[in-house]
């Protein structure tokens, strides 16, 4: 069987894939990334008194924000009723691993919600302390799990 890109039409348009048909199930995607900074801006982030305030619970609400919205972001994204969000922050000894679950029952996947939520919240830590350090560095934004819907289960390696 020969995969081919769903949201492209015939002639090569973007289009938004219709999910009408398909029966709802439950579907969770989680998605992860990495905030690498100084040690001494990440004794900032850990003590939560960075001059704009909170750092860590900033970019948690940030990411839960952002994947509620994913679909006013990402053009051809549906407009979901996420059942849950949830965005873990851990410091490290290299920065912030940030981790987002995404929830919901519904006709179409949650990885691009879990992958926007990661996203922002990395770049929501970016902004609350690149006043002290403008070299941090966001990596490794990837989706790491899928389950549900047609296509199955998805870890990554």
């Amino acid at each position: 069987m020969r995969k081919r890109l769903t949201h492209l039409g015939k002639r090569g348009e973007a289009r938004m894939v219709d999910v009408g048909d398909k029966t709802p199930t439950e579907r969770i995607a989680i998605a992860e990334g990495h905030v690498r900074m100084k040690k001494s801006t990440l004794a900032l982030v850990r003590r939560g008194n960075a001059k704009k305030g909170d750092v860590l619970g900033a970019a948690r609400l940030a990411g839960i924000m952002a994947a509620k919205r994913t679909h006013e972001l990402i053009p051809l994204c549906h407009p979901l009723a996420l059942s849950k969000v949830v965005v873990d922050l851990e410091p490290d000894r290299t920065g912030v691993k940030v981790q987002a679950t995404v929830k919901v029952t519904g006709k179409t996947g949650v990885e691009m919600e879990a992958l926007t939520a990661v996203s922002v919240a990395c770049l929501t830590i970016y902004d609350m302390v690149k006043a002290v350090e403008r070299g941090m560095q966001i990596e490794n934004i990837r989706l790491i799990e899928k389950r549900g819907g047609k296509s199955g289960t998805y870890r990554a390696r």
